[in-house]
């Protein structure tokens, strides 16, 4: 629907009934898919011929859903899976492997720090973090030989940070490596990264995409724009035959879907992170209306940000949307219809005053979710980051007083009352 202004692409992209067929996308909820032919079930198997036999790897319902976010996001193809945390690991492994580099910007979020930073150090994959600030020069000389991607977060979770993507995509297409953008705070209404450079957007769709906290997913979208071929050293993955599917070479028969075929062909065959069909459905509910809830978001949170600002109790609030935030500059430059409903703050009293002001809340509630409809607060240090030492948690941005305040889209009067006896 490429014609499509991106509201209407929300409500209307990726599943179009045929005649007599029903309006909504149906729920395919079946493990398996019936063929009259032996022959055609082997060549799905070779990757000869497109089609479902297995909802592991491919099931219909998921596969609209894709299709809808790929549309707004500019992308060639895409594929669901069961969460952020799988689209994190999956859109890095698809192209590392032991012995290989990846550069990540240092604010990310606590769950993805640990993936990068242990669990595929594990696996023979290194990360090196650096300042999101960093200066050209210093971005550079992170990179060596064995570099097989750049990967940031377009607004960091929790710290804010609002990155430079024109910077981080230049740097990675100079070293012919991709850039790899978590877009989930933007969103694609606030935010498109691929066309900032961006070759590779994921997202944890379980945030604003669902938007009512119902279903866990993720999604792996690929522009299509990066091409594997020019640097098939570094990619043998995608530009040397696969013997698993006998001798395929990704880049050759499939083009600009190489490596989203990969991603499913390969890496969900054999680790299955698959999101059910069910939440799929529910996850494509969320973006019928994500167009009309961003927006709102941002406004509250702006709102809540401004009242908190001028508040005597209040140490510092950052909102990359509020006038003087440090990140405001880039906020207008790459999103300027907003950044997103989420804001942090610090109160005078540090850590303890932090705590004993959540606690107090009634309204907004404490929970470890965060981007849905309802308002809700969490202390980073104390929860999504705990794991992480002072200094891990200084080079992530995440202070110990810092409160994560994901403003939802009740009346804002209603939200800055509750916050406004709390802090009494």
């Amino acid at each position: 629907m490429s014609d499509f202004r991106i509201e209407t692409k929300c409500i209307q992209s990726g599943y179009e009934p045929g005649n007599g067929e029903p309006r909504v996308l149906p729920i395919y909820q079946s493990t398996t898919f019936r063929y009259t032919s032996s022959e055609q079930m082997g060549r799905l198997f070779d990757l000869e011929e497109s089609g479902y036999f297995y909802t592991r790897l491919q099931n219909p319902t998921n596969d609209a859903v894709a299709a809808k976010i790929c549309d707004l996001e500019g992308g060639a193809a895409a594929m669901l899976t069961s969460s952020g945390q799988a689209a994190s690991f999956y859109s890095v492994m698809n192209i590392a492997g032991a012995g290989d580099h990846i550069i990540c910007s240092s604010a990310l979020y606590g769950g993805t720090y640990n993936l990068y930073a242990h669990t595929l150090k594990k696996m023979g994959v290194e990360a090196t973090f650096v300042d999101p600030d960093c200066t050209p020069g210093e971005l550079e000389g992170a990179f060596r030989e064995n570099t097989k991607a750049v990967f940031g977060e377009t607004i960091a979770n929790p710290a804010l940070v609002v990155l430079d993507l024109e910077k981080f995509a230049g740097a990675a297409h100079a070293h012919g490596v991709p850039f790899i953008v978590d877009n989930t705070f933007a969103t694609p209404i606030n935010c498109r990264p691929i066309e900032w450079g961006a070759d590779i957007v994921i997202h944890s769709t379980t945030k604003y995409m669902d938007g009512h906290a119902s279903c866990v997913g993720g999604v792996i979208v690929d522009s299509g724009n990066f091409d594997w071929e020019a640097h098939s050293d570094k990619f043998p993955g995608l530009t040397t035959p696969d013997e698993t599917y006998h001798g395929i070479v990704y880049t050759q028969k499939f083009g600009k879907l190489a490596y989203i075929t990969k991603a499913t062909a390969q890496l969900m065959r054999d680790l299955g992170s698959i999101q059910s069909p069910q939440n799929a459905f529910l996850l494509n509910l969320g973006l019928e209306t994500l167009h009309l809830r961003m927006p709102r978001h941002c406004e509250n949170a702006l709102a809540v940000a401004k009242y908190l600002k001028n508040h005597d109790k209040v140490a510092w609030v950052s909102c990359p949307s509020l006038p003087g935030d440090k990140y405001y500059d880039l906020t207008q430059k790459y999103m300027p219809k907003g950044g997103c409903g989420v804001i942090t703050f610090g109160l005078k009293g540090g850590r303890a005053a932090a705590v004993e002001m959540m606690d107090k809340l009634k309204l907004v509630a404490i929970v470890t979710h965060v981007a849905d409809a309802r308002s809700c607060v969490l202390h980073p240090a104390s929860h999504t980051h705990r794991q992480m030492n002072e200094q891990e948690l200084v080079e992530a941005g995440v202070q110990p007083d810092l409160i994560r305040f994901s403003v939802g889209i009740e009346n804002v009067e209603d939200i800055i009352a509750d916050v406004e006896q709390a802090l009494l």
